[in-house]
């Protein structure tokens, strides 16, 4: 299989997400003189469409869930925990939410990228084009966190 397209499969699975799927692509383009740049904006593209996809779905199964009784007593008591949580703080979560939301996504570790994200951000009720500006910045961040890392680990070892 083409490393490119595994790259971006990668990029598009929970957890691993861009971390794992940008080495992937970069490795492909380093070694095929493919444009790091195009490989490098494919896979972000490709890591970004996802919040779209992950909202429309988490509406979806949501509304579908919403008639099973246990699902939705179980749900509005979470969903009244963390809401009540965020209001003590909304204030704040006005001025300084969505810079969280950019730096959490933006730390370029397994279980920190847009699928948690987009979940937060859903579960908060955040402001849907600004939680994915935020989002997508932070996808963007780490984007370039892990490109810089990868041209640094392999110019250490001697890869390039």
């Amino acid at each position: 299989m083409n490393q490119l397209i595994l790259g971006i499969i990668l990029s598009l699975l929970p957890v691993i997400e861009l971390r794992g799927g940008l080495p992937v692509a970069l490795n492909y383009a380093v070694n095929n003189n493919f444009p790091v740049w195009l490989a490098f904006s494919t896979v972000i593209i490709a890591n970004v469409a996802v919040i779209f996809f992950l909202f429309l779905f988490l509406d979806f199964l949501h509304k579908s869930f919403m008639n099973i009784n246990i699902y939705k007593r179980t749900f509005n008591f979470f969903l009244e925990r963390a809401r009540k949580k965020a209001k003590k703080v909304e204030k704040n979560m006005a001025i300084y939410g969505f810079l969280a939301l950019t730096l959490f996504v933006a730390v370029p570790l397994p279980i920190t990228g847009a699928w948690t994200g987009t979940l937060i951000a859903w579960i908060l009720g955040l402001e849907r084009k600004k939680s994915i500006l935020s989002i997508s910045l932070g996808v963007l961040i780490a984007g370039f966190l892990v490109l810089l890392a990868y041209f640094g680990i392999a110019n250490l070892l001697g890869l390039l």
